[in-house]
């Protein structure tokens, strides 16, 4: 392979990588967002969270506008520079995030593709190895396409882009990635199959020696546990060893006010069911709430089930209820759970029997009358 070759594919996998990565998050900009806040989170700094949703905006536009100048070639030598910038700043960055775990996805390519932390650090040694490859050959590059052209086309590109996120924020994402995308089906989601791998776990025993008073860690096979005369038991911790599988929906609950989990009833019934996603009903956007409150009124008349599940506290939930008079029974589900399923506050979900058939962002939400002709008549 001659050098000139190399130099192409290595700039153009460097840029399509980059192009990848932007792209899956611009399409999700609340996704990764949610993603800042758990680092922030992570790295104490909470007061930080306020600016998630922008810095999510700008990383994405960043990132697709770098990988498109480099596959389209254009200004490589600054460009080039750019891409060594951000390697250089998420390649220590990746490292700790492997060392440290403070997240279990570092959310590279959104919710798209799952790779582990370490996964993320070693792909990172490529992509660095890929940057300083193209500054140091910056010089090599020679544009093919008339200039005016790329220009245009990087222009367009980054407009595209903006577009997505626009209606990614306004509407709900072009693409789903996440496991409650319509078509869907929550039973079978939770569904363990036969025969899966379990998590392997190591117990690790702490005791303190009664005649050094150091302490000494044992597993299972060598804890002195019938040794009292020379050892005192401290503390007995499990790490996981071996990571079992995980059915892409594993914390779907639906908990009334007693705490009792009545998911069950919602997903087995033989009727249509909306349910009305809120993670948190003090913040969640009111402009329709009246439209809203009618749609359920008029769907339990017809002998659908219309609940809201949200994350909110008790009291919220009463505060809510005495101030709109909803007809609707409200539930207590996971945070995390409610803002994976829906990226909006409040957002409407149709399912039956456990298939997910329908999702709405709050200013999408249908009529009644509009369902009813889409899925009974």
């Amino acid at each position: 392979m001659s050098m000139k070759i190399l130099r192409e594919i290595i700039r153009i996998v460097l840029g399509a990588t980059f192009v990848f990565s932007g792209f899956v998050k611009a399409i999700d900009p609340l996704g990764s967002a949610y993603k800042f806040t758990d680092y922030f989170t992570a790295f104490g700094t909470d007061w930080a969270s306020a600016f998630s949703l922008f810095l999510s905006i700008v990383l994405s536009l960043a990132e697709f506008g770098v990988g498109v100048a480099m596959l389209i070639n254009y200004k490589v030598k600054l460009f080039s520079w750019l891409t060594l910038v951000f390697m250089a700043i998420f390649f220590p960055l990746t490292l700790w995030i492997a060392i440290k775990n403070p997240v279990t996805d570092c959310g590279c390519f959104g919710d798209a593709i799952i790779i582990s932390n370490w996964a993320t650090f070693y792909k990172n040694i490529v992509l660095m190895a890929f940057a300083i490859f193209v500054v140091v050959n910056r010089n090599q590059y020679s544009n093919r396409l008339k200039p005016l052209y790329q220009h245009s086309v990087f222009i367009a590109s980054l407009i595209l882009l903006v577009s997505v996120q626009f209606y990614g924020l306004n509407h709900l994402p072009i693409i789903d990635f996440r496991p409650y995308k319509i078509g869907n089906n929550i039973i079978e989601g939770m569904q363990v199959p036969e025969g899966a791998p379990q998590d392997i776990y190591e117990n690790q025993f702490t005791y303190k020696n009664k005649q050094t008073g150091k302490l000494q860690k044992f597993t299972d096979s060598d804890y002195p546990w019938q040794d009292t005369l020379h050892w005192e038991y401290v503390e007995m911790n499990s790490k996981l060893v071996k990571s079992g599988y995980h059915p892409p929906i594993h914390d779907f609950t639906i908990e009334n006010s007693y705490g009792e989990d009545v998911a069950d009833f919602f997903l087995h019934s033989e009727n249509y069911t909306l349910m009305l996603i809120s993670y948190n009903l003090e913040k969640s956007n009111k402009k329709r709430q009246n439209e809203i409150n009618t749609l359920a009124s008029e769907a339990l008349s017809k002998g659908w089930n219309f609940i809201c599940l949200t994350a909110a506290t008790s009291e919220d939930i009463i505060q809510f209820e005495l101030q709109y008079d909803p007809s609707y029974e409200i539930f207590s589900c996971d945070e995390i759970t409610l803002k994976t399923i829906i990226r909006s506050n409040p957002g409407l979900m149709l399912t039956h029997q456990g298939t997910i058939l329908d999702k709405w962002h709050w200013r999408d939400i249908p009529e009644f009358e509009e369902l009813s002709s889409l899925y009974v008549d």
